[in-house]
């Protein structure tokens, strides 16, 4: 099938390069003319493990061009997915201009007739808008549909998540739509969840609200546990267990961040109020969220009387993970806190460094994770990345003035960090 993506950022790069994957020609189309300089290079502008490859294979048989060219992406078409940016405005809620934008040269450029599916984030009837906006701009009257399909990609994993989805949403408002729409994914052999527009619209939110309320509620857990003794682990071994709970999502730390959670939480909780309902359960969840770096940085200063002249070494800045991404990192509140407060702060990430200089001037970064340690008076992980664990923690205490852990993901094992000869803390441990 013939498909074009709008927006060549993290969902719409995902999007079109595995629909080229299984199959489709697709044309990956963005008004940046200096990032699809760097596509057609062969080089890409976010870090996300396997989509270079398939990047690389699907332009090489070519089913998949990019350009700045949205004219012709359109007129050689049948489905044109909507995956443009939607920054939070002050309000909390999305920014949706670029999706009306789009929306309007979609119907200027289409010779024929299109399906039009949002894939962007937006807030529920955000498809209606787009039908509105279609058919006010639609000056040559061409038959069209709009169908919503949410993406459940998480970063890190975005390949994977694509090409083995636990399900895949539509939301349409027809047979033509549901047929054109079943025919995209076959090649997946995916459960399908075809639904109305609004209800699949609503699955997003609701979903991302739920997870970032799993988040929340295990680290208001690890408060308590700490209170009295208790370690967190062993209770998230616990509940996870049950079936109707589930052990994802469960493990105590500094609190999500990356650009999904918090601005879909925002936004979910602006759309409620808009409608009438105060999501307040929402907005505990945001509290808690930012409490768990708050405790943190009171954990370090506690450990370490004051933090005026003390270096700490920072390993992990990303939000999470196998990704380069550091929009709402917890990394950025922690550490601007501590610099605050006085300390001097070495970091070192597997992939997020650069994007971290352009936020974080005040911090010297090192280009191995083993200098963090130098003379430092406590090292503070804030991102779970697997090669931490391969490092050699008795000759990085060698290094360090003081050997103390501040282990913000609880990866580490607490017994064998201490019998190192580390003053260990954890999360709710």
């Amino acid at each position: 099938m013939d498909i074009s993506v709008i927006g060549a950022g993290y969902v719409g790069l995902t999007t079109s390069a595995c629909l080229a994957k299984i199959g489709h020609r697709v044309i990956c189309v963005d008004n940046d003319s200096a990032k699809i300089e760097t596509l057609i290079r062969g080089k890409l502008p976010i870090y996300e493990p396997g989509l270079k490859e398939i990047i690389a294979e699907t332009v090489s048989c070519g089913k998949l061009t990019f350009t700045t060219d949205i004219k012709r992406a359109i007129e050689n078409s049948i489905v044109c997915f909507i995956a443009v940016g939607t920054p939070p405005l002050e309000t909390g809620e999305p920014d949706l201009t670029n999706v009306e934008a789009v929306a309007r040269q979609i119907a200027g450029w289409m010779s024929g007739y299109r399906l039009i599916v949002e894939k962007s984030t937006v807030p529920v009837q955000t498809a209606k808008w787009i039908r509105t906006t279609v058919e006010r701009y639609n000056r040559n009257q061409v038959d069209f549909d709009v169908a919503c399909n949410p993406e459940f990609l998480r970063e890190g994993s975005a390949v994977y998540d694509f090409l083995h989805p636990d399900r895949i949403v539509i939301g349409v408002e027809n047979e033509r739509a549901r047929n054109l729409m079943e025919d995209i994914y076959r090649p997946l052999n995916a459960p399908l969840i075809i639904t109305d527009l609004a209800s699949a619209e609503l699955i997003k939110h609701a979903s991302n609200a739920f997870l970032a309320m799993k988040i929340s509620f295990i680290n208001a857990i690890s408060f308590i546990c700490e209170a009295v003794g208790a370690d967190i682990a062993e209770v998230a071994k616990g509940i996870g267990m049950d079936h109707r709970i589930g052990c994802q999502f469960l493990n105590a730390g500094i609190g999500y961040g990356g650009f999904c959670f918090p601005k879909d939480l925002k936004a979910f909780i602006r759309i409620a109020h808009e409608l009438g309902y105060d999501f307040r359960l929402l907005r505990e969840v945001e509290k808690i969220n930012e409490d768990a770096k708050t405790r943190f940085v009171r954990k370090i200063k506690n450990t370490l009387w004051n933090l005026k002249d003390k270096t700490i070494g920072i390993l992990g800045l990303s939000f999470k993970p196998n990704t380069d991404d550091m929009r709402f990192a917890p990394s950025v509140d922690i550490i601007n806190a501590l610099l605050s407060e006085g300390a001097l702060i070495r970091a070192y990430d597997p992939q997020a460094m650069e994007n971290a200089r352009k936020i974080l001037p005040k911090v010297e970064f090192c280009p191995e994770p083993e200098m963090v340690a130098d003379n430092a008076d406590l090292i503070a992980i804030l991102t779970e990345w697997d090669s931490f664990l391969k490092l050699d923690w008795e000759k990085i205490k060698k290094r360090m003035r003081i050997p103390i852990i501040a282990d913000g993901r609880n990866m580490l094992e607490r017994k064998f960090m201490e019998n190192l000869g580390f003053i260990y803390i954890g999360v709710g441990r």
